[in-house]
């Protein structure tokens, strides 16, 4: 359960020391060199200084994260952590601008790397120890406008996602479905001795020589089960994806579509069939705020200077 009324989405001071409690559960860790020795600055709370066998620079909780630099406080970006972590299908930034009380541009730019902090960069290999793991592509949206009404696939974003039942959910932005694209990704993200599901297609040809099990459905004929034998953990999680960025997003443009892919995965990862609950999903997510960057110039790309034609409101 979550209090909105809690003190750390109400006052900076207190979600500084959220944040630095889920960061630093054992005391302060410099971002700059790694040393655990500090002591904090009293000018100025939140300050911490490398000890002398260290680097010897100034730091906060949020240097060297997707929060550094940020003019927002941090209450604020606790709150909009847990506003997106919490939405089933997302929250768009129109919504959060007018909750958060801040501009439609500085909510835009929040929620993207809100979405880098929920990049999954844990390496973890999907199946391990004879783990089930399903994989299917999925078509979203449209690259190319002028062919928006157009049959068949050719002309939408492709999505390849790998879940491991029960576990962790990855998703890839892939430029097409070809077995020459997608076979390098299965073989890299999933352990060989895990039991493979997939659909009929022949870009899964020949892949029961790199798995343990390589089982598939045919969708063509009808066939959706038999027994352990589906894909349908992915097809529930499509659906989920796809009612999302058409009901709330709208729109995703093909340069920010793995971004929106790590948000869906991060909450179907951590979803509450998993056992976790919204607080535990928010916080994991502030975790892995660390080591990662996201400057407006690399997200907003070209359209910098007007955000009002940002793709993905």
């Amino acid at each position: 359960m979550c209090d909105l009324t809690a003190p750390y989405f109400l006052d900076k001071d207190k979600a500084r020391e959220r944040l630095e409690s889920l960061r630093w559960p054992d005391g302060p860790i410099c971002p700059h060199c790694g040393s655990i020795k500090a002591w904090p600055i009293k000018t100025r709370a939140g300050l911490y200084k490398c000890g002398t066998y260290g680097c010897g620079k100034q730091f906060t909780v949020t240097v060297g994260t997707v929060f550094e630099r940020s003019k927002v406080p941090l209450n604020k970006w606790l709150m909009a952590v847990y506003l997106m972590c919490s939405s089933k299908k997302g929250i768009s930034s129109h919504q959060l601008h007018r909750t958060l009380g801040v501009t439609y541009k500085t909510a835009w730019f929040m929620s993207h790397r809100i979405r880098e902090a929920m990049r999954d960069d844990s390496g973890e290999i999907l199946g391990s120890g004879g783990g089930t793991v399903e994989a299917d592509e999925a078509f979203i949206g449209t690259q190319d406008p002028k062919r928006k009404n157009k049959g068949g696939g050719s002309h939408k974003m492709k999505v390849l996602s790998l879940v491991e039942r029960g576990g962790r959910i990855r998703s890839f932005h892939v430029p097409n479905v070809k077995a020459e694209t997608l076979h390098p990704i299965l073989m890299d993200e999933i352990s060989h001795d895990a039991r493979l599901m997939t659909d009929g297609g022949g870009q899964y040809r020949g892949l029961n020589k790199h798995f343990a099990e390589h089982n598939t459905v045919d969708h063509s004929s009808g066939e959706y089960a038999r027994g352990d034998v589906y894909t349908n953990t992915l097809e529930s999680y499509f659906g989920v994806m796809k009612r999302g960025i058409s009901g709330v997003y709208q729109h995703v443009s093909k340069q920010h579509l793995q971004r929106y892919c790590s948000e869906f995965d991060h909450r179907f990862t951590y979803r509450t069939a998993n056992g976790y609950s919204d607080m535990e999903r928010t916080d994991l997510a502030l975790i892995g705020i660390g080591g990662k960057r996201l400057t407006y110039r690399m997200t907003f790309g070209r359209n910098a200077d007007n955000p009002g034609r940002v793709s993905g409101s």
